[in-house]
């Protein structure tokens, strides 16, 4: 079956739907909205896709680089020549390059480790030049101690470790990555006295343990490392919660919160040369990995020496540059839906994240089409691509720290495409005022692999019963929608199909392995873009704006046994819950009485001022779930539904306020979070009932 006919087959099987029900739109604007949707879904080009991917993995693009600065020039000269309108922003920020690394064993039987990765079998881009074996943002130094072994690295194996009576201050930790985030890793090493730590990548996570090796299967070789930034924050370290404009104030360096001791990743080749002289005690079981020898903690007897020179004291400040493709809406150009994909890598960065840009361009050109062929799209559409992304989300936080005010105004959607395409198995999540809206763009698309539609064989591999959705993820944190969601409350989503692979931040992330392995004639980068169009159009559209909230207050109401039980495990009385759950109820009942009022609204006519007033009254209500002053110790963070981890960076943390409270033992600060929480659900069913007002009969 040819994916033509496949997408024509689907968008027959979901006419009828679109006539009964295609939230936010009349009936006949629902069946001409799936006609726009199903012929841009068809536009997309594996092909086109394809040499996309071959023409910005052509190199490693490292934030800063000449090289990135040639990324910027292809991504604008592509959407040119689509005739989007475009726009590139430059901002100055702090991003010392790392100019060597050296690691040596010194003892027993001393000698230099051989860090780079060097060049394998059908290739190219595996014989060009790399960025060292840096972690970025790591400090410059030269230090030496005896190596510990401190397994993920995590504040529990710390914990593990104090209470074996075994100190890393003054030595060398080495942990493997996994678990949380590596700035996590670095901030605990220092925090406990380590003079350096050595990140690696152990096979039992991503090499041979879980398959066959790079260049004969997808997974991490004896010599692949895993780059990636140590940076805690969002943004450019010196300019923290302001933009990185032209005459802006800095902070120095050393009130910047960055690493003071060199960190740096190896490969599990490297690390065994390390860890397999290593004695003292055996290691808790649940701590060996795949290396071929048992694993001890030390400290010594091998004694490791690292030494890294960065260029932060003659040229810490790099240039990086936000591209834009803009369609101006028809109708409503101030309210904007936007897509963005970062560009940056650590190498040639086929999965992470030429394929999320390759995506956002595809989208475009999808879009385009349909405006050429007289479908302008009612709202302003933006296709961005962001700059130094793997640095701490710095382009898109500075964008969204820049243009703050228009965003909070207008800003319908953020859509998020961050490694769109590397394996077979497709996953979304987001904000879940969306979730629904991607399910039911899913149905459109068809699967690259033709088993029926993404959707359908998103379920099959998910395995849930007939009566549940599939699970979709939080967005917590780790990405570029950070700075729209976290920050500014703009609702969010993101997408793509992921699978096996152990290449993550290496020279091997290229173009020859996606062809081989992660998405062979490239036809997920097409149907991840077929999925993005389909959103965006939906998005830009719809008479009034598809949000589901009674799925959110449903998705809220989820979360609040864990949450009771968390207070309780305190010893405490948990009677804040009972307001809170109250204020949920209450979001859930304006939900769907609003959802019945603007349906019918819709089936009736209604004019385009009400319209625009109910809309006006929705984009308020997940900024109603936002704190201007932030969270506690964390004011960059003003979400208080969902945000990262302090004590993981990529694990979500669910109502962080109460939730961060409750873990420090703080009773009166988990009570006020609490009660402040249930005011900012009432504040946002307000905007709800707004809605349904300016929809309802006069």
């Amino acid at each position: 079956m040819t994916r033509l006919l496949s997408i024509a087959l689907l968008a027959a099987a979901t006419s009828l739907q679109a006539q009964q029900a295609t939230p936010g739109y009349s009936p006949a604007a629902a069946a001409r909205e799936r006609q726009v949707e199903a012929a841009a879904i068809a536009a997309t080009s594996a092909a086109r896709a394809s040499a996309h991917s071959r023409a910005l993995s052509a190199e490693a693009h490292v934030a800063g680089t000449p090289a990135q600065a040639r990324t910027r020039d292809y991504v604008i000269a592509r959407m040119r020549e689509m005739g989007l309108e475009t726009e590139v922003r430059h901002y100055r920020v702090y991003l010392p390059h790392a100019t060597s690394v050296h690691l040596w064993r010194v003892s027993p039987a001393a000698r230099e480790l051989p860090l780079a990765e060097p060049p394998v079998p059908g290739d190219s881009t595996s014989a060009l030049w790399q960025y060292p074996t840096v972690n970025g943002s790591s400090a410059p130094g030269d230090v030496r101690g005896e190596v510990v072994y401190v397994n993920y690295g995590l504040i529990e194996d710390y914990a593990k470790l104090d209470s074996l009576g075994i100190s890393v201050r003054g030595k060398i930790a080495v942990a493997r990555y996994g678990r949380s985030f590596r700035g996590i890793k670095a901030r605990e090493a220092e925090r406990h006295g380590a003079v350096g730590l050595v990140i690696y990548s152990d096979p039992a996570d991503d090499g041979y343990v879980r398959g066959d090796v790079y260049p004969d299967g997808p997974m991490r070789n004896e010599h692949g490392v895993q780059r990636g930034s140590v940076y805690n924050g969002d943004g450019d370290p010196s300019t923290p919660g302001l933009p990185s404009i032209e005459n802006a104030v800095r902070i120095p360096e050393a009130q910047m919160e960055v690493p003071r001791i060199p960190v740096i990743p190896v490969s599990y080749g490297n690390a065994a040369e390390l860890l397999r002289g290593v004695r003292g005690t055996s290691v808790p079981q649940p701590w060996q990995g795949g290396l071929p020898f048992r694993y001890h903690v030390g400290p010594g007897p091998v004694v490791a020496r690292i030494a890294v020179t960065t260029d932060a004291a003659t040229a810490a400040y790099k240039d990086i540059w936000d591209t834009f493709g803009i369609i101006r809406g028809s109708e409503l150009p101030e309210q904007m839906v936007i897509v963005g994909g970062h560009r940056d890598g650590w190498g040639p960065g086929a999965a992470d994240n030429v394929s999320g840009s390759v995506s956002v361009l595809e989208q475009a050109r999808a879009v385009m089409d349909q405006v050429r062929a007289g479908h302008r799209p009612r709202r302003t559409l933006v296709f961005a691509t962001w700059d130094a992304e793997e640095w701490g989300l710095v382009g898109s936080t500075e964008y969204v720290e820049d243009d703050s005010l228009r965003l909070l105004r207008g800003a319908v959607a953020y859509l998020n495409q961050d490694v769109a395409a590397q394996g077979p198995t497709f996953g979304g999540g987001g904000s879940p005022s969306l979730r629904g809206t991607v399910r039911d763009v899913a149905r459109m698309v068809p699967d690259p692999g033709g088993q029926g539609s993404v959707y359908e064989t998103w379920r099959r591999r998910s395995g849930v019963v007939d009566s549940a959705e599939v699970e979709m993820g939080n967005p917590g944190g780790g990405s570029d929608f950070a700075g729209f969601y976290n920050h500014l409350g703009i609702p969010i989503a993101d997408w793509g199909f992921g699978g096996p692979g152990g290449v993550y931040h290496s020279q091997y992330d290229s173009y020859a392995w996606m062809s081989r392995f992660g998405d062979p004639g490239f036809r997920r980068h097409a149907a991840s873009a077929s999925v993005g169009a389909a959103l965006l159009l939906r998005l830009a559209n719809a008479e009034v704006l598809p949000y589901d909230y009674a799925e959110y207050a449903r998705t809220m109401r989820g979360y609040l046994p864990a949450l009771e039980s968390a207070l309780k495990a305190k010893g405490w009385d948990a009677q804040g819950i009972a307001p809170l759950r109250g204020a949920v109820d209450a979001m859930e009942q304006a939900s769907r009485d609003f959802a019945t009022a603007r349906d019918a609204a819709l089936a009736a006519g209604v004019d385009a001022a009400r319209r625009e007033a109910a809309n006006q009254a929705l984009l308020r209500v997940e900024r109603a779930l936002t704190r201007p002053s932030g969270l506690r110790d964390r004011t960059w963070f003003r979400n208080l539904i969902y945000a990262s981890d302090p004590d993981n960076g990529y694990a979500d943390m669910i109502f962080p306020g109460v939730s961060n409270a409750a873990r420090h033992g703080d009773r009166p600060l988990a009570e006020s979070e609490l009660a402040d929480l249930a005011q900012r659900f009432a504040a946002a069913t307000a905007a709800i009932n707004d809605a349904r007002a300016a929809l309802s009969p006069r």
